[in-house]
């Protein structure tokens, strides 16, 4: 679809006076004009807004200054929110819409008749830019500090992003909007407060991707690009270049975090940096009140009396929750990128989508971060950083929750409830139906390890277990072995993912080093990236002696211990069923529920978003271009290769898929199908493309793809 500029109709386009919002000032208008009209909304006229955290939290009022002039960056002592106003962009237009998150707000499927769905769009794109104000939205920006890497940040806040308000709906329900990329605030410091194109669609297209797996996280409405652009430095090499502004509709209970009881933090003993809000257990209290009434009124009813006990169940159940999230995330190969205390969802939702990614090869020391050097947000270390940001929050509530206490509570529940938790997702994911055993634990720890030696596709290798044929009489592993095998990662995507990083010279150096002066190599944090850069070398050294016949027996001997085992487990499980059809009925509807399909690859990301800024969101543009080839040491980088990658992906066609992972009796798989990229083979040397099918193992040249 080319790219359209948006057209509203005269009635949507009639200017009207903002009414006063109650006894609270008004928002300041969009447009730098004073005498600036709001448009009436058509299809959004139904949202009805009742902003309960900005009267129950306190409120910064701007300093004055010149009218329409940017929030300047400050400190904000003594509130949860700062009012802001969104910053208009250039001709926005709607990249997609996710039709289940509008859905929870009230609003209606979109109609079948083409110049209402255009109406509906551009109205959309009006209002979800910020480029004009619903009635009874307030536009603030939160305020909350965070650890960012271990290290006490100060104040951070909304940055890019602005609540708008809380809808209340005909059912019942309350949700926060915010915009994502809608323009600066006193949280900016010295950036513009923009999100480009690129890393909104990742956002918007993970936010309902997580959903759909089952995963609580906050939801994602509408993503709006525009003509206005910002300069960027993509690959953080002095060459900036610019880029669409885009803004994202984020949907959620609401986005308090860890960090948002930070503020009262004095000042760090290692940074020195201290939170806007010092001394203000006032606030604290008040806080935990808001949140406690709003989102946990069943803790609120039991302990109205007594506010330490209520303090109390309030961090067991946020703890409880992590937990699960946390254990949620490892059983679908979902690495968060950037687990700092600001990051982390008070209600125990997956929040701030920025550089994450799904496992391909199994790694449990994966980083999809290429900022995280240390490997801190691995996808092993995560519940222990959980754990750790845990810990921050208690502090931070302390002494409104005395420290004692809620260690304690740390300490007795949250590695329980993780392992639980992952254990039951576990044998759901391995179609164990009947009573737990204890081998269980051992069994997923066996089948994790032969991913890892093999190099297996984390999320292919568990859809492809949903096949196995279970029981004694079932027929010989010989054909199962060869599809499930071929899931596991070739020599040359071994050699690509084990090359060494550093220079010759600079391993040399630093291995002197080692032996000269460790503290020093210590001090400066390289013994851990040395440990790594060894084992890459010696991991180098072995595959260069290694055949492609001699990898694909090894990996076969391997899976095939691991399946004598499963297949033992399984027979145990039948055995303790009345009805073998039934339990066999069972045990494959339960593994088609639990192993997706498809996940959010970074490299159908990708596709979507080269798509996206081509202008084509949503109809197949024809026989695929020539690849895009950029720096792979980059987020948008592809390494060059002699085979032409797939054809682009498009968002909406992207996001229809990911609305439906997993393989269900009665699923829309006709919608499924449309949405998977036909095959296509070409000639050798990349002389035509081959489309790569979503579910199958990603192509070598995603493996090269990085994010910061």
């Amino acid at each position: 679809m080319a790219v359209f500029r948006v057209a509203l109709p005269a009635s949507l386009a009639a200017a009207r006076a903002r009414p006063p919002l109650g006894c609270c000032p008004p928002p300041a208008p969009c447009s730098a004009s004073a005498g600036a009209m709001e448009p009436e909304p058509r299809w959004l006229a139904g949202l009805r807004f009742d902003n309960r955290a900005l009267r129950a939290l306190p409120v910064e009022t701007p300093p004055p200054g010149p009218e329409g002039a940017p929030s300047a960056p400050r400190t904000v002592p003594g509130a949860c929110f700062s009012r802001v106003r969104p910053a208009p962009l250039r001709q926005p237009r709607v990249v997609a819409l996710s039709e289940p998150a509008l859905a929870l707000l009230g609003l209606g499927a979109p109609p079948a008749d083409a110049a209402a769905c255009e109406a509906r769009e551009a109205e959309a794109a009006l209002f979800f830019s910020g480029n004009a104000l619903l009635p009874g939205a307030e536009p603030a920006a939160h305020c909350y500090c965070g650890h960012q890497f271990g290290q006490f940040a100060g104040q951070l806040g909304d940055g890019a992003a602005m609540y708008l308000g809380e809808v209340c709906t005909a059912a019942g329900e309350r949700w926060e909007l915010q915009l994502k990329g809608a323009g600066p605030t006193p949280f900016s410091r010295q950036a513009d407060g923009r999100k480009v194109l690129r890393s909104s669609i990742r956002e918007f297209l993970c936010s309902e991707a997580m959903f759909h797996l089952g995963i609580p996280t906050t939801r994602a409405g509408a993503c709006v690009t525009s003509q206005s652009t910002v300069e960027r430095d993509v690959f953080y090499d002095g060459n900036p270049r610019p880029e669409q502004c885009a803004v994202v509709l984020r949907v959620a209970p609401t986005f308090l975090r860890f960090g948002s009881f930070e503020i009262f933090k004095s000042s760090d003993e290692h940074t020195g940096r201290a939170g806007p809000s010092v001394g203000r257990s006032d606030i604290r209290v008040q806080m935990l009140d808001y949140v406690i009434s709003t989102f946990y009124p069943e803790i609120q009813a039991t302990h109205a009396s007594d506010s330490v006990q209520r303090h109390a169940a309030f961090f067991r159940e946020v703890t409880r929750r992590t937990a699960q999230l946390v254990a949620e995330w490892q059983c679908v190969g979902f690495c968060h990128g950037v687990l700092n205390t600001d990051n982390m969802s008070i209600v125990g939702l997956t929040i701030d989508y920025g550089p994450f990614g799904f496992l391909d090869r199994y790694d449990p020391d994966h980083v999809c971060n290429a900022s995280d050097t240390a490997g801190r947000y691995s996808y092993s270390r995560q519940p222990e950083v959980c754990k750790w940001n845990l810990q921050k929050l208690a502090e931070a509530l302390d002494p409104a929750l005395p420290l004692t206490l809620a260690e304690a509570i740390l300490a007795e529940e949250f590695d329980t409830e993780f392992r639980r938790h992952y254990l039951q997702k576990m044998r759901r994911k391995l179609g164990l139906v009947r009573a737990e055993r204890e081998e269980d634990s051992a069994l997923v720890a066996g089948l994790l390890e032969t991913m890892r030696l093999t190099g297996a596709d984390f999320t292919n290798s568990f859809y492809l277990l949903s096949s196995f044929p279970a029981g004694p009489e079932s027929p010989d592993l010989d054909e199962f072995l060869a599809t499930l095998t071929a899931q596991c990662a070739s020599l040359e995507e071994l050699r690509l993912a084990f090359r060494p990083q550093m220079d010759p010279r600079q391993l040399s150096m630093m291995l002197m080093l080692a032996q000269s002066n460790p503290q020093l190599l210590a001090l400066i944090g390289t013994r851990a990236s040395l440990a790594r850069e060894l084992e890459r070398v010696e991991q180098q050294s072995r595959l260069e002696q290694l055949s492609p016949a001699e990898l694909h027996s090894k990996n076969r001997s391997h899976w095939a211990e691991w399946l004598l085992e499963y297949r033992a487990r399984l027979e145990k499980d039948q055995e303790a069923a009345d009805d073998t059809a039934a339990w066999q009925a069972e045990h494959v509807r339960v593994m088609h529920a639990n192993n997706p399909k498809y996940v959010l690859r970074n490299y159908i990301a990708q596709g979507a978003i080269e798509a996206a800024e081509s202008g084509d969101f949503s109809e197949a543009s024809g026989p695929p271009g020539p690849p895009l080839l950029v720096p792979s040491r980059c987020w948008g980088g592809r390494a060059p290769t002699n085979t032409a990658p797939p054809a682009l992906l498009q968002v909406r066609r992207v996001l229809k898929l990911l609305e439906t992972p997993y393989c269900r009796e009665g699923d829309a798989t006709e919608a499924r199908e449309a949405a998977e990229p036909e095959e296509a083979s070409g000639e050798a040397g990349g002389a035509a493309s081959r489309r790569h099918s979503y579910s199958s193992k990603p192509p070598l040249w995603a493996a090269e793809l990085c994010v910061t």
